[in-house]
């Protein structure tokens, strides 16, 4: 469900039409619904209600200040994977006591920065990085609370950019050597284990890859717990997939209904990551058509915006519907929709069914709400798109477009050059 309808032929968010941001904030830009991001949120917490759990968003899917602020209202807390994110959550005033630090790859500088804001727990990824939080924790002072990040080794059946839960993959502690590196973990003075965490992968549309990693961590809890390892919280990731095209993901409370039923009789607090199926389809990246260029063999659709403000369709080759923002009787073309960077591989789409536009149309990007902004760039030296925030019928602009001048912020040309 979103608020991105169509009212007499013209496309709204909530109550505003996107013409109006079109031409009041300019183009491309993105576009999220303050009602769908609360909606969204909302229904995935309460599907877990009647058990001790915490939602930590994915600060990654939309790191947007506003967006992380709108969650921490809500009770939400944050999944970080850097120390930028960790800044952006205490930034936005989500309590350090709601933050779960995860990735394969904390600093030093990341790792103490975490312990003197006092988090709730570290997602440990090797038997190095544990070691080293140990050793950054002694240093300060402190004990690092920690879960370990076990790899279940089960095919999420998603594309293998974002598989994470396998055993070729960069992420984890490969099952059969989780309780070995527990042992290890307990034998440490600076380090309390109070937890167990596991993610498999995102875009995930069946709960069959999410119970297999279950039971397997089920299997392993129980075994800790005997060993007197007590585990207080189950860290069970993100990873739940949205509609882009035809998917049929299962909705939040199919997914919650069997998370419940495999972890009957086990006590522990639950700890959630999910970021796309809460931004996912909150969000729009609203561009205009500059040209139109039919070529022997193909016909073009240049839009001013690229790969740098929407990478997922050249990486991943994913799909996104696009619609015009104003519906019209007009026949339909095959088309690639692409952007003006000097590349081949950027485009929004490739041979879609469109309504003919003109240059000065604008079409709406859909499901552009996570991964994102987040991953666009300055390829090309283009400024990054901003940011709008959509509450009824107000606009609010909650990053406001890049300038020429903030590209070359904090460049400079050496006096041997001038």
């Amino acid at each position: 469900m979103h608020h991105f309808q169509y009212k007499q032929d013209e496309l709204y968010c909530e109550n505003v039409p996107l013409r109006e941001i079109a031409d009041r904030v300019g183009t491309p830009c993105y576009v999220y619904s303050h009602a769908t991001l609360v909606h969204h949120f909302t229904v995935f917490d309460r599907s877990f209600e009647a058990v001790p759990h915490l939602t930590c968003f994915s600060a990654k899917a939309n790191s947007n200040l506003a967006v992380l602020r709108l969650f921490s209202t809500l009770g939400g807390g944050a999944d970080i994977v850097s120390g930028g994110e960790l800044f952006r959550a205490r930034k936005a005033g989500i309590p350090s006591e709601r933050i779960v630090y995860s990735g394969v790859g904390k600093s030093a500088h990341e790792i103490d920065y975490a312990l003197e804001e006092d988090i709730l727990m570290f997602n440990i990824e090797s038997t190095q990085e544990l070691e080293a939080i140990n050793e950054r924790a002694g240093r300060l002072g402190r004990r690092a609370r920690i879960a370990l990040r076990v790899n279940p080794d089960v095919d999420p059946n998603t594309h293998p950019y974002i598989s994470t839960g396998m055993q070729k993959n960069k992420f984890g502690i490969a099952v059969d050597s989780a309780f070995k590196a527990y042992e290890y973990a307990r034998s440490l003075g600076h380090v309390e284990i109070i937890g167990v965490d596991c993610h498999i992968g995102s875009q995930l549309t069946d709960v069959t890859p999410f119970v297999d990693a279950l039971k397997r961590l089920r299997l392993l809890i129980d075994r800790l717990q005997g060993a007197g390892i007590s585990i207080s919280h189950l860290d069970l990731g993100g990873g739940l997939g949205i509609t882009y095209d035809q998917e049929s993901p299962p909705l939040p409370h199919e997914y919650a209904d069997a998370v419940l039923r495999e972890l009957q009789g086990l006590s522990c607090t639950l700890i959630f990551e999910p970021g796309r199926v809460i931004v996912g389809n909150a969000g729009i990246l609203l561009s205009k058509v500059l040209y139109t260029k039919r070529s022997p063999s193909r016909n073009f659709v240049i839009m001013d915006a690229a790969m740098n403000d929407l990478v997922r369709p050249s990486l991943y080759g994913s799909y996104h519907q696009i619609q015009p923002i104003e519906k019209r009787s007009r026949e339909e073309q095959i088309v690639d929709v692409v952007g003006p960077i000097c590349e081949s591989g950027d485009f929004l789409a490739r041979d879609r069914s469109l309504p003919m536009v003109k240059p000065g149309d604008c079409l709406a990007v859909m499901s552009a709400g996570a991964y994102g902004f987040t991953m666009s760039s300055n390829y090309n030296s283009r400024p990054r798109a901003p940011e709008v925030l959509v509450r009824d019928d107000r606009i609010h602009v909650i990053r406001a477009r890049e300038t020429w001048e903030e590209l070359v912020r904090g460049e400079s040309i050496p006096d041997f050059l001038s």
